[in-house]
């Protein structure tokens, strides 16, 4: 069982870890109101498609104690947060809806029902996950070497993680399992992120940088590819953190399995391809310096989307809390709706 509470809701207050602080400087980010929690996740305090998903259903609960009058202008500023990720205005839309039914039911406290159908939305996060976990497990051989990039774990969801969450599960299963954790630039959720996580967790690990996956994978040293996702398209295009795509292309040359890991609210049910997903695309500082340190000269041009997609004939499965998705990917998606 995972440690780490990334999410926690109390008396109005929202307290969510501060990831732009990790793994230097334990801080807890306090937002009392929608305005507060759109900031956290545009500014990344809170990161990780379920995670957003849950801290922006609290977002609207929070506005409905403000005034019901705010709804509206609360769910659009929160959906302007971060454009990607599916699961935020999955989980707006789903408050959206419920805050509908309970008010033509003239119910007696909106917001507290709204707050209620958060904490059953992060409650139902958690148990996914586990879910996606186990289904995970069954593809991990024993004494695997596992391959992940980004942050997948308990600090990208409600709790134990999709991509790292299978990993937690291998270990905790005993598999003796060994985890190679990129970097991932530019703001360094590998190195930050998941590799606090995997030490918290003492799972026997190594934080490499970004350009040393391809030799591992040429060299025969990694077993599986295990990622996340913040978008997946209809026919199993999956939009990840940058350089996800990279990997794909190395893994499918050298025959290394490649898994994106991710509930079926990740899947965009609306789109059909990867061509359709919104990249976006943040501000040059993020490459130019390193916390606060600049690295690159003044006036160079940059360029720097925060995703790429991987196509899925790159894509060996969808590990869902439903089960494995493989191909035909569009077939077998629309069964999971």
């Amino acid at each position: 069982m995972s440690k780490i509470a990334t999410i926690e809701f109390n008396n109005g207050v929202l307290s969510l870890i501060d990831q732009r602080k990790l793994p230097t400087e334990y801080e807890i980010f306090q937002c009392r109101d929608y305005r507060d929690v759109a900031f956290a996740i545009r500014e990344m305090v809170v990161r990780g498609a379920p995670a957003i998903g849950a801290t922006a259903a609290y977002g609207v609960a929070m506005a409905a104690m403000e005034s019901l009058d705010l709804l509206d202008t609360a769910i659009q500023h929160l959906n302007e947060a971060r454009p990607t990720a599916v699961n935020l205005v999955w989980a707006t839309a789903r408050m959206k809806k419920f805050a509908e039914k309970i008010m033509s039911e003239d119910h007696d406290d909106v917001a507290e029902a709204l707050i209620s159908e958060a904490d059953r939305i992060l409650k139902e996060d958690v148990e996914t996950n586990k879910t996606m976990a186990k289904h995970g497990n069954t593809i991990i051989p024993k004494g695997a070497t596992i391959l992940t990039h980004c942050n997948t774990g308990a600090l990208a969801t409600a709790g134990y993680g999709t991509a790292l969450g299978v990993v937690r599960e291998a270990h905790f299963t005993g598999k003796d399992i060994y985890v190679y954790a990129d970097e991932t630039r530019p703001r360094l959720q590998g190195a930050r992120l998941t590799a606090w996580e995997l030490k918290e967790e003492e799972i026997p690990s190594t934080l490499i940088p970004d350009s040393v996956a391809a030799t591992l994978i040429r060299d025969g040293k990694i077993d599986v590819i295990l990622v996340g996702a913040d978008r997946i398209a209809l026919n199993g295009d999956s939009a990840n953190k940058i350089g996800t795509f990279m990997l794909s292309v190395i893994a499918e040359k050298y025959n290394v399995p490649f898994y994106i890991v991710a509930p079926t609210t990740t899947i965009d049910f609306e789109i059909e391809t990867g061509s359709e997903i919104e990249i976006e695309e943040r501000s040059d500082e993020e490459v130019s310096h390193v916390r606060g340190v600049r690295i690159a000269p003044e006036g160079m041009n940059i360029y720097n989307p925060a995703f790429d997609v991987t196509p899925n004939d790159l894509i060996t499965g969808i590990i869902t809390e439903k089960g494995i998705v493989e191909a035909p990917y569009r077939e077998n998606i629309l069964k999971l709706r």
